[in-house]
Parts: structure tokens; sequence; C-alpha cells
């Protein structure tokens, strides 16, 4: 069995990777975040731990999961827009569910018939 290593060990690496995947410098996610370019460089040694607070606001502005960040799952893509697609999904009607299910549905099998078409 794969033993996983503990968030605190993950998060500094799970930081710096998804910074520079974003081309990203301390500075500027720092701006991103609303945070000091310091506590960016302190997280990514792992010399301090963010608050809740700081976790969610660097995850929006790297465009990722705090899983992610925290290791909990392993893929970045597409995670943190489904996240904020769904945010607000329960409080709309049912009937604006379906609707907004269904512009979803169709959107996707919009994009997946331009992957064919591309593939031909």
């Amino acid at each position: 069995m794969k033993k996983s290593r503990p968030p605190t060990e993950l998060f500094p690496e799970r930081l710096r990777s998804a910074r520079a995947k974003r081309e990203l410098s301390q500075e500027g996610l720092a701006k991103r975040a609303n945070l000091q370019a310091s506590a960016i460089s302190h997280f990514e040694t792992g010399t301090r731990k963010p608050s809740f607070d700081n976790l969610r606001r660097l995850a929006d502005a790297l465009d990722v999961t705090t899983d992610y960040l925290l290791g909990r799952v392993d893929e970045t893509q597409d995670l943190a827009s489904a996240d904020r697609l769904y945010r607000h999904l329960d409080q709309l009607s049912s009937g604006d569910r379906e609707m907004a299910e269904g512009i979803v549905e169709f959107l996707a099998s919009k994009a997946k018939g331009n992957t064919k078409k591309e593939d031909e």
C-alpha cells in the first residue's frame, strides 16, 4: 500500500508547482491572492502554514482546488472551474437547476463534437 505524505509536506510543493504552471512570481501570486509576497515565500518554504481563508485565496488565485493544494487529489484540470460552476447550484429552483444542467450538457456535447471534427 502506497503511504501518502502528510498535507504539511505536500502543500509547499503543490503551491510552488501551481504558481510556476501559471508563470507567476511570488509577488504576482501575492497580488492575485491579496496577500503579502513574504507570506507566499513562507508558505512555499514550509515555515508557515496558511489560514483557511488564505488557503482559499491561494486556490482561487491559482485556479486550483484547496484539495489539490493539500494533496487530497492529484489533478488540477477543471476541478476549480467545476467547483465555481456548481457553487450556487443549491440556491436555484428545481426548474432553474434542470435548465442549468441542460445548458452544461449542451455545451459539453458541442465541445465533444468540435473535438471530433478536429481529429478528422
